[in-house]
């Protein structure tokens, strides 16, 4: 029996990241999985009524899952981001969860992400991120794959507001996530990633800039955590964000742990460390993975070890 699930299997039912434990049928994975995708797109898809309507997801975890080990050991691997931005006025910390109204660089690199999964339509969230092809968004494993089965129809949108694309829908051309993800989705490898083709004769990172990433940076930092909740409170119109100084999970994981409130469709938003308020310009070292259904208001999101560096490797080079 699978002992975590995904948010759309949560909010099908309950609503919310930490509702109560749900199971679902284990995975069909055959030897050797790919780790990468070409997803189906159907131009014009994702409608402002579509993309209000899709279910956000999320992942909960239960007790006696399977703790896989990470090495943190490895010498960190920073990439600095590739765009500055206009000044932001600074906003509270710590923060448990709400509207983020500073402005700044992450307004734009961060967005929603909307996908089908076989017959539903379904959201998270994503962020764009410094790599070589200027076209690489970072976003949860989940969001890309889960149960077995890639997601189809999968677009980013940058800057999402109520239905609108300010900056367009970018559509993935191929999406990834780690090797351990894809061949057993590992709750300590929940790192997802896509390429979008270019719109409108730009790269993302042209158009809306990119964040720097780290690999292998190191626990117990002050974090920020950004992502679209959809799930009550929540409504996934606007950018919220948590911050504080994060711990370890001594659970089921070696993930990084937030005080946080963000529910469904917050997963795959970027954590940050060096965040500046004022620029909205940080350092990628995470995204929202999961909650546990026992301990609310708390996140947890993956350690970007080499593990995630390799998947990242394969997208920006993609």
């Amino acid at each position: 029996m699978n002992r975590h699930r995904t948010a759309l299997s949560v909010l099908l039912s309950a609503g919310a990241l930490v509702a109560g434990v749900l199971t679902a049928a284990t995975p069909s994975i055959a030897a050797d999985p790919p780790t990468s995708f070409r997803p189906q797109q159907t131009q014009g898809f994702w409608t402002a009524e579509r993309m209000r309507a899709a279910t956000p997801l999320d992942v909960t975890a239960v007790p006696g899952a399977a703790r896989t080990a990470v090495a943190t050991s490895a010498a960190p691997t920073a990439i600095a981001p590739t765009a500055a931005a206009s000044a932001a006025s600074p906003t509270a910390f710590p923060q448990a969860g709400g509207a983020w109204t500073a402005g700044g660089a992450v307004v734009k690199t961060s967005g929603r992400v909307f996908f089908t999964m076989g017959s539903r339509t379904a959201s998270c969230s994503g962020n764009s991120i410094t790599s070589a092809n200027g076209s690489t968004v970072m976003t949860a494993g989940h969001c890309v794959k889960y149960q077995g089965a890639w997601h189809t129809n999968w677009v980013f949108v940058p800057a999402y507001n109520n239905g609108s694309a300010p900056y367009g829908q970018w559509s993935a051309t191929k999406t990834f996530a780690t090797d351990q993800w894809a061949a057993s989705e590992d709750m300590n490898m929940d790192v997802g990633l896509a390429v979008v083709a270019p719109l409108n004769g730009q790269t993302l990172s042209q158009a809306v800039g990119a964040q720097g990433v780290l690999f292998n940076g190191g626990y117990n930092k002050k974090m920020y955590s950004f992502g679209f909740p959809a799930a009550a409170p929540y409504d996934g119109t606007k950018l919220v964000y948590c911050s504080g100084n994060s711990g370890k999970d001594f659970l089921l994981t070696k993930d990084h742990s937030l005080g946080c409130n963000m529910t469904g469709g917050s997963s795959g938003g970027p954590w940050f460390q060096d965040f500046n308020e004022a620029t909205g310009l940080g350092t990628q070292v995470s995204v929202n993975s999961f909650g546990y259904t026992f301990l609310p208001n708390r996140m947890y999101g993956p350690y970007f070890g080499n593990e995630a560096k390799a998947a990242y490797d394969k997208a920006q080079t993609s």
